[in-house]
């Protein structure tokens, strides 16, 4: 992975293991340029299989070779459907907006990001926009599983039916059609145009609970969210599949301009990291972790360039280690 990834992943690491928390790590060291037939890249695969959970840096995917990557072989091979990103304020970071609690959940295997490009003739080329009832369904039901378990109200299904009106709209109906059963929780559902959202979303962020959408709008509106908290650096996320869990930055830039310098923000990595302690029941050694990351922020002494200080990676790291506990 990119140097700027391996800071990242080692920060995580080196704050577990101040921590005690009980992770056995197997690390494959892959790139968004690694072939599919790859051993290593095979093994990553094998392995998060095996375990059912992983934490998994950003992965550049290059232009030039399409849609093939790690990312895309994981996501197909073991199903891993929902993208799930929480955004929230971090308390001691200035930002314009504030009180921000709100978690995307994107359509991973389906829409624009399905790969399914040709050309039918030279010099004219068709990208094919998959959207199947099933997949519609699958989604937006982990989208209200995911609002009871966090005890959110609101659920916006962000689309763009107006005008895709077979592929959006067939997204749009079945999202309803579950709403519909899941009317009993109290729940409130509704449904925004992606223009819109957009404009919502750095007008009055505070307005989002739950936003369920397919895989372009969900990319497009976590970037926006990115910028609202202060930038890709501290959003965390997760791809989850019907046996595996693979969690990762929420944005995910790979930070090429900034590889090797060790001025890198492990905060979306860690924050990562912390969801998937929660998600193995380890919640007291999560909430350790997180209650020294937020204390760490709350100093604001050791913070990365991208918040407004100058600390390397390494120094913000050892902040944290040394808030364990406190």
């Amino acid at each position: 992975m990119p140097r700027a990834q391996k800071e990242v992943t080692s920060s995580v690491k080196k704050i577990f293991a101040a921590a005690r928390a009980p992770i056995i790590w197997e690390q494959f060291d892959v790139t968004g340029e690694t072939e599919q037939s790859n051993t290593v890249l095979l093994q990553a695969i094998d392995s998060l299989r095996r375990n059912k959970v992983g934490l998994k840096g950003t992965l550049y995917t290059p232009i030039s070779k399409g849609h093939t990557s790690f990312n895309g072989v994981m996501r197909k091979q073991l199903d891993m459907y929902a993208s799930v990103v929480k955004v929230k304020n971090i308390e001691g970071v200035k930002t314009r907006h504030k009180n921000i609690d709100m978690y995307i959940v994107r359509e991973n295997t389906e829409g624009e990001y399905a790969g399914l490009e040709h050309k039918p003739v030279p010099d004219v080329v068709e990208s094919i926009k998959i959207t199947s009832k099933a997949k519609s369904e699958r989604i937006s039901r982990y989208a209200f599983d995911l609002a009871i378990r966090t005890g959110k109200k609101k659920i916006v299904c962000v689309h763009k039916a107006n005008i895709m009106k077979l592929t959006d709209g067939l997204f749009l109906s079945t999202f309803r059609e579950i709403a519909e059963e899941y009317k009993h929780t109290g729940i409130q559902a509704y449904d925004m145009i992606v223009d819109n959202t957009a404009m919502q979303l750095v007008g009055k962020p505070q307005q989002f609970d739950i936003m369920v959408t397919s895989n372009l709008y969900g990319n497009i509106v976590t970037n926006i969210c990115a910028g609202l908290i202060n930038g890709v650096g501290t959003i965390p996320g997760a791809n989850v599949g019907r046996n595996s869990a693979v969690f990762e930055p929420g944005a995910r830039h790979v930070g090429k301009d900034i590889q090797g310098q060790n001025v890198a923000n492990p905060t979306a990595m860690l924050s990562s990291g912390i969801l998937m302690l929660r998600h193995l029941d380890l919640g007291d050694c999560a909430q350790n972790i997180e209650n020294a990351l937020h204390n760490t922020y709350l100093q604001g002494k050791h913070l990365t360039r991208d918040m407004g200080g100058s600390s390397s990676c390494q120094e913000f790291t050892d902040a944290v280690i040394e808030n364990l506990g406190n």
